[in-house]
């Protein structure tokens, strides 16, 4: 195993391997080579961790921490992200095979989010209720809800556990952490951040493993208040109903299916940028791909002829080098899936004008690419439009006018996002208003920011991340009573 690394989780503050002394290989999607060994835990191990969470969370350390300390303590994480931006990113980009120069953007942005929920920590007020009733006084307060699992995925691993890591420690939760299995490095090298930024033991930990092994025992724990999720349908699927058995709520960040809608009257040039934007980059692994371009027919075969002579010049290769704008996909059985669609739409009718096959490069040696492809012929039906392929495959929809577009964009179990590229004002209004996802760009794609709420419609998801909103989810309302007449009234009526 060429350049081998070993992590270890953290739990109560110390680096530790599994219970049981295993491991498993990570990969490296570039040179389809094993390049570091993870902790692969189980049950036992969720125990202890979540016993560390469960403990720092009823600790006077972090307890009797002012909210104004929480947020001093997100602040000072937030600059060691910042120190350690490019040893983070260097990791990230070997695991998952993203390119270089988004993940340094992203350790570069990443640091807002904590500092931002930071500076909310000591906002989160309650307020005095006018009670309608005589001699008493009520108020609400917000408080913690205890020790949330934040369960993530591999495309993003950082920035999605930022979002759901930042609001949970800034309301006064303890947390632990269960990385996807095929992208586990960078946030257990990340975890190791929270002791020197000052944080108590137990208040962040971390167990790595595989779902069938570790994320039953995790969501089921009977410890565990909250469970916050991003990851496939399937996945979100079996959290949601093993956090119903415990009456638990969750946050769910689940598939997309994203209609980029481009209208006639459109900056062409923009929109097929835009439409690049929303599925190549970052191979498509991403839950806003903007995997449906519809496209106005007028400029149909305009759109299509920029776009595929645009996309065939997209470098593929070494995602660690600044001139890759397409890395590989992140692992072999993704790899295999997405191959799987691209035949499934050349049987359903579709026409592959661009792509459709594993590159014949020996400059990528036996790297995980699937080419840029580009299916023209599609219709909303075939299962290429409606199921999520989380690949670099981009399907191709013409519409007739505006209120076609809207059907079509809206014919989808999914609603996590969507794109509008138009100059006239009154669309773009009433685009936003009909489009049913969470998130509408105009004019724009892939812009996402710590004060933006983010989230889905229908099977895309529940709950939002990022964004005032967001820490509500990780907080609890209380209502106080206070009778101040000094009499106790008649104990058989209700008050």
């Amino acid at each position: 195993m060429s350049e081998r690394s070993e992590f270890l989780n953290t739990i109560d503050a110390a680096r530790v391997p599994a219970r049981s002394g295993a491991t498993f290989a990570t990969y490296n999607p570039f040179t389809a080579q094993p390049w570091a060994l993870i902790p692969r835990c189980g049950p036992e191990d969720v125990g202890d961790a979540v016993s560390a969470a469960l403990r720092a969370f009823n600790s006077s350390a972090w307890r009797g921490l002012t909210a104004t300390g929480r947020g001093r303590l997100l602040a000072r994480l937030a600059d060691l992200i910042e120190a350690e931006a490019e040893s983070l990113a260097a990791i990230e980009v070997r695991d998952n095979g993203k390119l270089a120069m988004e993940v340094k953007a992203q350790l570069r942005y990443i640091p807002e989010w904590y500092r931002y929920f930071g500076g909310l920590a000591d906002k989160i007020e309650g307020r005095v209720l006018p009670i309608d009733k005589p001699a008493m006084h009520a108020f609400t307060r917000h408080d913690p809800l205890g020790v949330v699992a934040c369960i993530t995925a591999w495309n993003s691993p950082l920035l999605l556990l930022t979002w759901k890591l930042a609001p949970a420690l800034a309301a006064g939760n303890t947390v632990v952490i269960k990385p996807s299995e095929h992208a586990s490095a960078s946030t257990l090298a990340f975890a190791e951040l929270f002791e020197r930024a000052g944080f108590p033991p137990g208040v962040v930990n971390t167990v790595t493993g595989f779902p069938d092994e570790l994320g039953e025992a995790l969501v089921r724990h009977p410890a565990v208040a909250r469970i916050a999720f991003t990851g496939s349908e399937r996945g979100g699927t079996s959290v949601y109903r093993n956090a119903a058995d415990g009456i638990k709520p969750v946050t769910l960040e689940l598939g997309g299916k994203s209609a980029n809608i481009i209208f006639a009257d459109a900056d062409i040039d923009n929109a097929v940028n835009g439409a690049m934007a929303g599925i190549f980059a970052a191979t498509g692994q991403t839950c806003i791909a903007g995997s449906r371009l519809l496209v106005q027919r007028t400029v149909h075969d305009r759109v299509v002829e920029k776009l595929v002579r645009l996309a065939a010049t997209a470098r593929m290769g070494d995602p660690s080098l600044p001139d890759t704008q397409v890395g590989p996909v992140t692992t072999l059985p993704q790899l295999e899936r997405v191959l799987q669609y691209i035949e499934m739409g050349r049987s359903e009718g579709a026409q592959c004008v661009l792509g459709g096959k594993t590159p014949n490069d020996p400059r990528l040696g036996a790297g995980w690419f699937v080419e840029p492809t580009i299916f023209i012929g599609v219709t909303n039906s075939m299962r290429i439009a409606r199921e999520e392929i989380f690949g670099p495959v981009l399907c191709v929809i013409p519409f007739a006018d505006e209120a076609e577009a809207i059907a079509i964009a809206n014919d989808s179990p999914y609603g996590l996002a969507a794109g509008v590229w138009t100059s006239e004002a009154g669309r773009m209004l009433r685009m936003s208003e009909s489009l049913q996802t969470g998130t509408v760009w105009i004019n724009t794609y892939r812009a996402v920011s710590y004060m933006a709420p983010f989230g889905g419609y229908k099977r895309s998801g529940i709950g939002r991340e990022s964004g005032q909103e967001a820490i509500h989810e990780y907080l609890q309302t209380k209502t106080v009573w206070m009778d101040t007449s000094g009499k106790v009234a008649n104990p058989f009526v209700m008050r």
